[in-house]
């Protein structure tokens, strides 16, 4: 599967679009370590724009009901079936590799820059600074729905220091097309 026929599937089961705009964003951030870390840019891409694609419809199925229709409708590879999986701790599937241990560290971290980014008065992620991010990282209330210890859990998985990991999806989403 390609990025464009990832977009269209998502586009097609999330009507919601701030949960689209999540997973660009976390396909931004994927883009962003498949260049860091030598790996398949796009193969990243489409991990990060399908992982939720299923939510909005099938929350209490999530990840497994859209893993299933992925294997059975897709030629989507097991490895990003797995990281999708893998993104949720729940399910308890473990993240044998890199591309999952980077979904999962993304996933919840662009969910706080997008909120950071909301309270400025432009509600862009453009001129966000570092120190604003940490700032509202630090303060538990808030965007209080961010799983703080996924967010650490995730950068040591990867084994990047949390600062630079934050540093790095704050850089991704930036570089994002407006």
């Amino acid at each position: 599967m390609d990025r464009a026929q990832a977009y269209q599937l998502m586009v097609q089961h999330t009507p919601s679009v701030s949960l689209q705009r999540h997973m660009l964003n976390v396909e931004a951030a994927m883009r962003w370590y498949a260049r860091h870390f030598g790996e398949d840019e796009e193969r990243y891409a489409v991990t990060g724009l399908l992982h939720d694609f299923d939510y909005e419809l099938h929350p209490q199925e999530h990840p497994t009901w859209g893993v299933t229709y992925l294997r059975e409708h897709t030629d989507v590879t097991p490895d990003v079936l797995d990281a999708i999986m893998g993104h949720a701790s729940y399910t308890g599937t473990p993240r044998e590799s890199r591309l999952a241990r980077t979904l999962f560290a993304v996933d919840e971290l662009t969910g706080l820059v997008q909120a950071a980014a909301l309270i400025r008065p432009d509600k862009s992620v453009k001129a966000l600074e570092f120190a604003s991010l940490n700032k509202r990282f630090r303060n538990r209330a808030f965007a209080a729905g961010v799983n703080r210890e996924e967010v650490e859990q995730g950068a040591q998985e990867l084994g990047i220091p949390l600062d630079q990991h934050m540093q790095n999806v704050l850089s991704a989403m930036q570089q994002m097309e407006p």
